[in-house]
């Protein structure tokens, strides 16, 4: 792929570095009848696809992607892949009870190991280094936040997050200003495109259908209605994510949000014995407004943040992929934390949108009476969730009833959003407060009374 002007990649470092000539695969050509139809080849449509032939080699399957597969958020997101799920315990226990949200985050904590052994066992080199996450404490009320997280998790068993004192936070991660921080073995940083484009490779490979550049216009029982042709099938999957507000009918019932990120050029290995992530440990901070990092395998720095704002109507256009605000707040921000990239050329900038339900609750589920499966939500915690919810919808969709399908996010409904004007109202207010909220934490020292009261219907690590 060419680059842009002023230095910065067409598209996202991932894809640009991927091997893959990223051309796309035929279109459908006419009216087609299969025995599941998937919409979306990102993760939620590959991995479903692969666990599907690999319990059914016999099974027809169709996937219908906008553009190439990967195209989306598979191929742009940080590349945490991660036992992170986007409602929280005492919401899952809530609902289902304390057992049923253990399941859950022990199905979350598996879903890594499963995406790393089945990457292994397909021959798919995603650069991929379990080193765990480290969210930094970098100011007191994020140290109060950290104890309390650990605190938390502890009490719900999760033995495996670890307080650390200023010492054991900066060993790992050399920010600036560390007080300490929380670590959880429970995250690989991988190079999501490689994964997304060779799970595309090993699915066509066992005779699964990719047709590319055929966009769905509406998802009905038992029907996917293209431009190109309707697919009919015994079951649709749903596997839009951020998309899915392009769908005739579901406008309101996903909102995309944009999440934006840079790289740096390889830096020399005097940097990294100044900056640490020697595991490859990915990283944030306990900060109201979600930023994330990662150290690639070819020693780049990828560095990214929510803040862009979200576009009246759940518009989505390639132009939204790049916020010159955001983009330049990126940089600093990430040369502020490690000072030592001071004049480090920033090579890549880009974006994508990930898929934010009104509870902030991801879910998976199966309506038979149209036939019509679905899994999403993730709020940009998908590279796992994805390969839990592929294996689910195996089992929903050919049985036996199995542990994966009486997991609590299994049928459950979210409430669409608003109507417009209140939808891009109260996102962006959300988003604003977040931003808020962190200024004044810098400024007063103190726990905002205003990021907490936002921050359970703002999601986040």
């Amino acid at each position: 792929m060419s680059s842009a002007p002023g230095g910065y990649g067409a598209v996202s470092l991932w894809l640009e570095t991927c091997g893959d000539a990223l051309e796309p695969g035929p279109s459908l050509d006419g009216d087609r009848r299969v025995d599941v139809a998937i919409v979306g080849a990102g993760f939620t449509g590959l991995w479903t696809a692969y666990y599907l032939s690999e319990s059914r080699p016999d099974l027809t399957i169709a996937i219908l992607e906008a553009e190439i597969a990967g195209f989306g958020a598979s191929g742009r997101n940080g590349g945490w892949c991660s036992a992170l799920f986007p409602s929280s315990m005492a919401t899952l226990a809530t609902a289902a009870g304390r057992e049923a949200a253990l399941a859950q985050h022990a199905a979350m904590r598996a879903s890594v190991d499963e995406v790393i052994r089945a990457a292994a066992a397909e021959g798919i080199d995603a650069d991929i280094a379990k080193g765990g996450t480290v969210t930094l404490a970098r100011t007191p009320t994020q140290w109060e936040r950290a104890k309390g997280s650990v605190e938390d998790a502890h009490a719900w068993g999760q033995t495996e997050y670890e307080l650390l004192d200023a010492a054991a936070a900066t060993a790992r991660v050399n920010a600036t200003s560390v007080l300490g921080g929380m670590y959880t073995p429970d995250c690989a940083a991988l190079q999501p495109a490689k994964l997304v484009r060779g799970l595309a490779r090993v699915v066509r490979e066992r005779g699964v259908r990719i047709f590319d550049q055929t966009p769905a216009l509406s998802i009905e029982p038992h029907r996917v209605v293209t431009p190109r042709g309707d697919v009919t099938a015994d079951y649709v999957v749903r596997a839009t994510e951020g998309y899915t507000a392009s769908l005739d009918g579901a406008r309101r019932a996903v909102a995309p949000v944009y999440s934006l990120i840079v790289a740096t050029e390889p830096l020399p290995a005097a940097t990294w014995d100044e900056i640490g992530l020697r595991e490859r440990e990915t990283f944030a901070d306990f900060r109201h407004l979600i930023i994330y990092g990662q150290r690639t395998a070819d020693d780049r720095l990828v560095f990214g943040g929510r803040g862009a704002p979200y576009h009246f109507g759940s518009r989505i256009r390639p132009e939204y992929d790049r916020h010159d605000r955001v983009h330049r707040s990126l940089r600093e921000e990430l040369v502020s934390m490690f000072p030592v990239l001071a004049g480090t050329e920033f090579t890549h900038r880009w974006g994508g949108n990930l898929g934010i339900t009104r509870d902030w609750h991801a879910s998976v589920g199966l309506d038979r009476d149209t036939g019509v499966a679905w899994a999403g939500g993730y709020v940009g915690d998908g590279v796992s969730t994805t390969n839990l919810a592929g294996r689910t919808l195996r089992d929903l969709l050919l049985g036996p009833d199995s542990g994966l399908t009486r997991l609590p996010w299994v049928g459950h409904a979210s409430r669409n959003w608003e109507v417009e004007p209140l939808r891009w109202l109260g996102v962006n207010a959300g988003l604003t407060a977040m931003t808020l909220a962190d200024s004044e934490e810098r400024l007063t020292k103190r726990e905002s009374v205003l990021g907490r009261v936002m921050a359970p219907f703002m999601g986040g690590h």
